[in-house]
């Protein structure tokens, strides 16, 4: 016969069960999702066993894993829930495959903003085709549609633009902004005072500027405009604020959307792998990779740009460097283009595969070095290639195949090029940029801000490595989202030939080596586990 207390004991795994499928349920409706019987009770049975404390994050990533999948609706079938229960149990050796990643910008994840789910989607789960570096007219349409949404989200989010709570006293109501479209302006036949939109600069007429965004274009009026901190180029997202009347917008402020740190922008969707790696999800949320990061004291990154291997005095100054370094070798040396002095004439090839070679040589001087350090080499804007389209890819292999064999710790990749390490995220990107930016200005900055200031936070509000005309500065428009800042990394390297610089901007730290040769061969040195940046210069013994 069974003990008297069965009948409790059953009542109470009864409620328990009860518990985990009604948080179950209500955890995929909140996503829109609804379960099939079979497949709630799979579910339930699967879940009972977990920790109270643990329950809420173990159903949070069988969603993610759910919403992976190729869903031809909102309906979710027990095979569904079973595979990504088992992707969720899957274990990942996180000290081996996710401490060190170099991923090219071919390479990295494109997610697209859904504004009806308000989630990011990867690409397989949406109508778009898969890039191509021969883009169509729609990828060209595409790439300002997306960059314009990922700020609109952005924005929105914003505590001066979310609609004020129900009840709420009427001073904190009378602080909040409201986003106009420019359709909605277009529309009106009267005076409309007090207007902000979201929109792109364009000249669409010589000397007249415009403000567009995915409803319409309308004339701006920027005599009385007064510019907020930033570098304000065609192509750039802005927030306009002023006036409109008969067809013309009378700008008053002009600002750049709202930034927002990495840890908001997480808290929001996840842990989406945004940054690209063999992780399925992001380093961020790995405390193992995060206890490596904070024990290895010693990890350092080495930042050099216009690394001119045909310039003797250039490759002294690195024996110099290695023979300094070789006790403690370095994690990374990243060492960014030019690779040359003369980058042109009929000689330049065959000249970068022999300082290649050269360079090799003295690698090989230093054995701690050469056996415990990475190199990655990051092409410039004059290395041999097919074009000055971003992004460039590696150099080709037949200049680089030699000096691969010899140092079989070295990658030649993309420009510009991203790195995970431990749970670390670090974009670095080759090109003279600054004076780009500052020649092709609206309005050039007045403020007591200096330069390097102004142009990260136009980076970093703009979500984009290059928010300049296409005619400025090309991008193959299919890959236009591989030179996205968003997330924003824990490490922005602008290899430029501007002065050397270390900001830090929206909890990312930013910084430019300066061009090795002409700034008496400074570098900047990385120390990832307490996020310090130490500059460096070589200077004759």
């Amino acid at each position: 016969r069974p003990p008297a207390h069965t009948p409790a004991v059953w009542r109470q795994n009864c409620a328990m069960a009860s518990g985990v499928k009604s948080k179950v349920s209500a955890a995929f409706k909140m996503h829109g999702l609804i379960l099939r019987a079979n497949a709630a009770k799979f579910l339930v049975d699967v879940l009972e066993s977990v920790n109270e404390s643990e329950l809420e994050d173990a159903i949070e990533r069988i969603i993610d894993a759910v919403e992976k999948q190729p869903l031809s609706c909102n309906m979710i079938e027990q095979s569904m829930v079973e595979s990504a229960v088992q992707e969720c149990s899957e274990t990942y050796d996180e000290t081996i495959e996710h401490v060190f990643n170099i991923i090219g910008a071919f390479d990295v994840p494109r997610y697209i903003y859904n504004s009806e789910r308000k989630k990011f989607l990867p690409i397989s789960m949406t109508d778009h085709s898969e890039p191509c570096l021969f883009g169509t007219a729609r990828n060209k349409a595409e790439l300002f549609c997306e960059r314009y949404t990922i700020m609109q989200q952005r924005t929105h989010r914003h505590e001066l633009f979310t609609p004020p709570v129900t009840g709420s006293h009427p001073d904190e109501s009378g602080n909040k902004f409201q986003l106009k479209t420019i359709e909605s302006l277009l529309g009106n036949v009267s005076k409309l005072g007090e207007v902000i939109v979201l929109g792109m600069i364009t000249q669409l007429k010589e000397g007249k500027f415009f403000l567009e965004d995915p409803t319409g274009t309308i004339q701006l009026e920027l005599s009385k405009a007064q510019f907020h901190s930033g570098l304000y180029t065609e192509s750039c997202f802005v927030l306009a604020e002023g006036w409109y009347e008969d067809g013309v917008f009378h700008v008053n402020g002009f600002g750049f959307p709202p930034t927002e740190p990495s840890s908001v922008t997480r808290a929001y969707y996840g842990n989406i792998n945004f940054f690209g790696g063999p992780s399925p999800t992001s380093v961020k949320s790995s405390a193992k990779l995060k206890q490596l990061e904070e024990e290895n004291e010693d990890a350092m990154f080495i930042f050099i740009s216009d690394v001119w291997l045909d310039q003797v005095e250039v490759l002294e100054k690195l024996h110099m460097m290695f023979t300094g370094y070789s006790s403690m070798p370095p994690t990374c040396f990243v060492l960014c283009g030019n690779f040359s002095s003369a980058p042109y004439g009929k000689s330049q090839i065959k000249t970068l595969t022999e300082s290649l070679k050269t360079l090799a040589d003295i690698i090989c001087e230093y054995p701690n070095i050469h056996k415990n350090s990475r190199f990655v080499f990051v092409p410039g804007p004059e290395d041999p290639g097919p074009s000055s389209i971003l992004p460039r890819p590696p150099l080709a292999d037949y200049i680089t195949e030699e000096f691969s064999k010899r140092v079989p710790h070295s990658v030649f990749t993309t420009n510009p090029c991203r790195i995970q390490y431990c749970t670390q995220e670090i974009i670095i990107f080759r090109e003279d940029l600054v004076n780009k930016m500052c020649r092709n200005c609206i309005r050039f900055p007045n403020s007591n801000l200096d330069i390097p200031n102004h142009f990260l936070k136009t980076i970093i509000a703009q979500g984009h490595l290059t928010p300049l005309p296409l005619y400025v500065s090309p991008v193959y428009w299919a890959y236009d989202y591989s030179l996205r800042v968003y997330p924003v990394p824990d490490l922005l390297v602008f290899a430029d030939k501007y002065d050397p610089f270390n900001i830090v901007h929206t909890d990312c730290t930013c910084i430019n080596p300066g061009s090795f040769p002409r700034s008496s061969f400074c570098f900047k040195v990385y120390y990832p586990s307490s996020k310090t940046v130490e500059d460096s210069k070589l200077q004759n013994l």
